[in-house]
């Protein structure tokens, strides 16, 4: 019993050990090997008609599709020696009219982070329409 707790003591202080030997050893710039891109590549659905559109997001700009207003501020696309996985910053508000035909700013219906690689863990909940992050370019 003694050499097992032995052991295990010696493998938590050899990963401790190693793990703050790798943190000093590279910079907090380095330890993000991919850099931010400039345009998000979105797709989106309308659910009533079926159709799908791929468009682009540049960053800290407002495009349309259908209601929505959806501006990115931030993208990034990890290098591919890592697992792919794409993923984005963006704020979605729906521009309804207000009944009589004038139409409203917008109420903000989603902020948050979208993942390529798991569209459903953090998704745009909206009755007619779905969008999900493909890419990050630039």
């Amino acid at each position: 019993m003694r050499i097992i707790q032995f052991t295990l003591v010696s493998l938590v202080c050899t990963i401790g050990l190693s793990t703050i030997a790798l943190a000093q050893a590279v910079p907090p710039d380095e330890m993000l090997s991919s850099k931010p891109g400039s345009v998000a590549v979105l797709r989106g659905l309308d659910k009533i008609s079926a159709e799908t559109r791929d468009f682009e997001a540049p960053i800290n700009s407002t495009v349309q599709f259908g209601t929505l207003s959806i501006t990115v501020s931030y993208c990034r696309k990890t290098p591919p020696e890592e697992n792919p996985e794409v993923y984005v910053f963006m704020n979605v508000k729906d521009r309804r009219t207000d009944g009589s035909g004038n139409e409203t700013d917008g109420e903000e219906i989603f902020s948050g982070w979208m993942f390529a690689s798991n569209p459903a863990l953090n998704a745009l909940e909206h009755p007619i329409y779905d969008v999900w992050v493909l890419d990050c370019k630039g």
